[in-house]
């Protein structure tokens, strides 16, 4: 009934979907297997993509030929670019989702990609033989093989729904959850945990009060993900913004002998950076409000989000606190928000392809290995589609590096730190984030997608034009200089000095508030300013006013690509070293560093054991 597949993808959701494309693209046959094809690419919770971070990852994973861009331009209602009033390493898009769009446009993205099929089933347990994945066995009693297997199974391992008091089996609302595959792994030898998250009630927009709220509208220019030729934004939907207030408070807190979260049981920990509504109110006590957004859910449906107001409280008492928010007095309510639990397993026992290190051809991509976010679960999904597919072909593996991408921090923190706490995606995370922007993903990264075969000779020609055209404006402001009666009215409004002589376009660009754009509409010796678009002269500008700080952080990435190219062998025998701590021994044992540079970053290994360990390799 089935051949052999070189891939089998348990799970579509993000980080299923990008492994299908991504794999079937690079030629591998993959078989896409879900227990629901009507919710391939449902957005669970949120319906956004981006965010601070976030929209940083969408922007790589476009510009390593992968389908989220794509997918969320094609269903955006409402684009805004965050953090505008910061630096340029803290720009971040994000996009408001049509949420059955965005699923339906992945289904068809998918559908029109060769080499994927389909099952509708749910996967039971693996096919093992001599130490390496061969398959899988699905309930309805079917054996598919393959030359490797990736998990996605987000939340659905022994899922457990909490409302209130109220326990339900399943890995989403009205979705059953999966057993067996936890523990069968646990035979395996696989240390699995608990996590747990959460969803907010959904509303009747028909019975909210919009006018006793703030309205939030998207960016006036719109925006987009892909650097591709997509659809630009019209007629966007805007958001809403209210605030919870000491009667809600107190309402939420009469349920609080109720909460699983206050009774223990819930035993996963929660992502710390999105809390529920209680957490919120039992950790900031003193606050005597929280904002709350009111998001839609597309553009023809009157579903709503309420994002902030994520609960596990017993349905009636969301409902009454909810009526007590400004706006929201008449709220009529689908469906009460939620806490579901679920099983993990912590991702050190993989390798920078996230493939397992006790099975052979066994990937964990997603919530499986204890991340939270569609984005987050898309990138990890691209990158285990990737290495399956060089794996089975026999072809040295891809691995990005944590100067190379927001994508090559999370894999890194994941496989060399762990996680025992939902893991989410921050600027601050990476240490090298005035080099990765957002805006200039398709040149860090554009290439390593065209030598994979995933984007075609066009667009790599596209980026290289790109890159000459910024590489002109940088050198047109470097030579060419301005007349003082050019500019001196511009300085003036903007709050800083005048010039009594012309001076170089550089010199100038390099104040706050001193667009290059502006200048060199001003200047008269540049008679061609409209041959270059909007996003090569941000880049230009950015490149200017940031080149001593680029410069300086380039040394920082010489130095660490030096540690990153020392190799260490995968049997290196640490627990000979008595010379290394007793703590460092066990960590750089467990771990398996593949290089210097990911063993320095192991917590619990020092630099004196750093020391000795690159002693003992030079020998």
């Amino acid at each position: 009934m089935f051949k052999k597949y070189d891939v089998i993808i348990v799970g579509a959701g993000h980080a299923g979907c990008e492994a299908a494309a991504a794999a079937a693209n690079m030629g591998s046959s993959v078989l896409l297997v879900t227990m629901n094809l009507a919710t391939i690419g449902q957005m669970s919770c949120n319906p956004a993509m981006g965010g601070v971070a976030k929209g940083q990852i969408v922007r790589e994973l476009d510009a390593l030929g992968g389908y989220s861009g794509k997918v969320t331009d094609k269903s955006t209602i409402q684009f805004r670019m965050l953090n505008r009033s910061k630096g340029p390493a803290m720009w971040s898009p994000r996009a408001q989702n049509d949420r059955g769009l965005f699923a339906m446009e992945w289904r068809l993205a998918l559908e029109q990609t060769p080499n994927i099929d389909f099952w509708q089933d749910v996967v039971s347990s693996l096919i093992i033989e001599n130490g390496s994945v061969a398959g899988i066995k699905t309930s309805m009693g079917i054996s598919i093989y393959s030359a490797s297997v990736i998990l996605t199974n987000g939340t659905f391992l022994n899922g457990l729904i909490h409302i209130g008091e109220q326990k339900i089996s399943g890995g989403r609302s009205a979705e059953k959850s999966v057993t067996g595959l936890t523990e069968q792994l646990a035979t395996l030898g696989f240390e699995s945990g608990r996590m747990k998250t959460g969803t907010p009630p959904r509303l009747d927009g028909r019975s909210l009060n919009y006018a006793a709220m703030e309205e939030q509208k998207g960016d006036d220019e719109g925006g987009k993900f892909s650097f591709t030729n997509t659809a630009a934004l019209k007629d966007q939907k805007s958001c809403f913004i209210t605030y919870t207030n000491t009667d809600v408070h107190d309402i939420l807190k009469t349920g609080f002998d109720k909460s699983p979260m206050f009774t223990g049981r819930i035993k996963g920990l929660g992502p710390r950076y999105c809390p529920s509504i209680e957490d919120k109110i039992n950790r900031f006590a003193d606050k005597i409000r929280h904002q709350i957004f009111i998001e839609p859910e597309g553009r023809d449906t009157v579903e709503i989000y309420i994002n902030g107001f994520s609960t596990s409280l017993p349905a009636d008492v969301q409902f009454k606190a909810l009526k007590k928010i400004e706006g929201l007095e008449n709220v009529k309510m689908f469906r009460p928000g939620y806490a579901i639990e679920y099983d993990y397993f912590p991702p050190t026992q993989l390798t920078q392809t996230l493939e397992t290190k006790l099975i052979k051809n066994l990937y964990f991509a997603g919530q499986i290995n204890g991340t939270t976010g569609y984005e987050e679960a898309a990138c990890q999904g691209w990158v285990a589609g990737v290495n399956a597919t060089l794996n089975i072909n026999e072809k040295p593996p891809f691995i990005m590096e944590r100067s190379d991408s927001y994508i090559g921090v999370l894999v890194d923190d994941l496989v060399t730190k762990g996680t025992d706490e939902p893991y989410r995606m921050f600027t601050s995370r990476a240490e090298h984030r005035l080099f990765l922007r957002q805006d200039n993903a398709d040149q860090r990264l554009t290439r390593y997608g065209h030598q994979l075969g995933l984007i075609n000779n066009e667009r790599m020609k596209e980026v290289e034009k790109k890159e000459k055209k910024i590489e002109e404006l940088i050198q047109l402001a470097n030579t060419i200089s301005v007349q003082a009666d050019d500019v001196n009215d511009l300085l003036i409004t903007n709050g800083t000095p005048e010039i009594n002589q012309s001076v170089k376009i550089r010199a100038l660009v390099v104040r706050p508030n001193i667009r290059l754009g502006e200048l060199m509409k001003r200047c008269s010796a540049i008679n061609k300013f409209d041959t270059f678009n909007v996003e090569e002269v941000e880049q230009a500008e950015i490149l200017l006013k940031y080149d001593s700080y680029l410069e300086k952080e380039n040394l920082h990435i010489e130095r660490m690509h030096k540690m990153e190219s020392q190799n260490i062998n995968p049997d290196f025998n640490y627990k000979s070293l008595v010379s290394l701590s007793m703590e460092a021994r066990e960590k750089l044992h467990k771990i398996k560093p593949s290089t210097i540079g990911q063993a320095s970053r192991i917590s619990g290994v020092s630099p004196s054991d750093i020391s000795v360990l690159m002693i003992h390799l030079a020998k």
